[in-house]
């Protein structure tokens, strides 16, 4: 397969939700607006806030409305909820401050059990319904696959599976299929195979991907499904992340990360590489603990010329 690399990508921000949803420390509902607001102001334009689950399952989410509230008026943002049923959609919808449901579909009927209570095929029809609720509503609907390169519960995945998956909720009118590690297990030539396979099944719609960097894989599969023609990126501030539901699943690909290894070969983020190591800087105070992003620790580079000055005149 031939690379494709693009000379821009779109960005979304994840660190709100994914991000938190798995951490202990209770994360206060006025911190997780600064942190969008942070975000915001690096150059993002489309982040996943909260998710409308049930609280007792995801403690962390149980401000999802009170997170909507306080959001900023931005008509130059899209603010994303991640609803996993129709009672999660409709909370959403109610906010009035949602712009766009993102559905989950599982590509395996042990880790659907897990997360959703439904088998596979179940999380597809609920992921079509939530599809079509926001439209109904006058708003948009994407779709992720979980564990599109692996399951914990049942090891490797037919790629044939995915695919059969990426068309159906394509069919129902989502407005991009996006492909999860969520585990961490993908490798570079899975990767390319299987962005390839679906973008050519659900073409002209566009590809997002969602990586975790459980393995340290994660930018190299993430630079991978650029070249075989994905055009959306999922990361987190700080590289924070992981699933209730997944055993064994770490954090995101870092957003400060990505912007540095993409911007540095030519492909446009539209990011703000020192606000959002500020972003990083910032998010460890609140959990109070380093975060897992490489360019956190080391900057990014080259460094400003007062900066160099300062180091050899020490």
């Amino acid at each position: 397969m031939a690379d494709m690399y693009t000379d821009c990508v779109e960005m979304v921000e994840v660190s709100p939700r994914d991000g938190l949803q798995n951490e202990k420390l209770p994360v206060g509902t006025q911190d997780k607006l600064e942190l969008i607001g942070r975000a915001i102001d690096a150059g993002v334009r489309r982040i996943e806030v909260t998710s409308f689950v049930n609280p007792r399952a995801v403690p962390q989410m149980a401000d999802a409305e009170q997170v909507c509230a306080g959001l900023p008026v931005r008509d130059d943002v899209t603010f994303i909820g991640l609803v996993m049923n129709r009672r999660g959609a409709e909370r959403a919808i109610a906010t009035g401050r949602i712009d766009q449901l993102g559905a989950v579909s599982v590509s395996t009927d042990r880790f659907a059990m897990a997360n959703q209570g439904q088998t596979s095929a179940g999380s597809v029809e609920a992921a079509c319904d939530i599809i079509a609720l926001a439209r109904q509503s006058g708003r948009t609907g994407q779709a992720t696959i979980a564990a599109s390169f692996g399951c914990p519960f049942e090891g490797e995945v037919p790629e044939h599976r995915i695919v059969e998956m990426a068309a159906a909720l394509a069919e129902a009118g989502a407005v991009e299929i996006a492909l999860a590690d969520t585990i961490g297990v993908a490798n570079p030539a899975h990767v390319a195979r299987l962005v390839g396979k679906v973008r050519e099944v659900v073409a002209p719609l566009p590809v997002r991907v969602h990586f975790h960097n459980t393995r340290g894989t994660g930018l190299a599969n993430l630079w991978s499904a650029i070249g075989a023609g994905a055009t959306i990126v999922d990361a987190s501030i700080g590289g924070l992340g992981g699933c209730p539901f997944a055993p064994g699943a770490a954090g995101n690909v870092a957003t400060e990360d990505v912007a540095y290894m993409l911007e540095r070969a030519g492909i446009s983020t539209g990011l703000n590489l020192d606000t959002l190591i500020m972003a990083n800087h910032w998010l460890a105070e609140v959990m109070q603990k380093n975060m897992p992003s490489m360019v956190g620790k080391a900057g990014g580079f080259p460094r400003p010329r007062a900066q160099n000055d300062e180091k050899e005149n020490a």
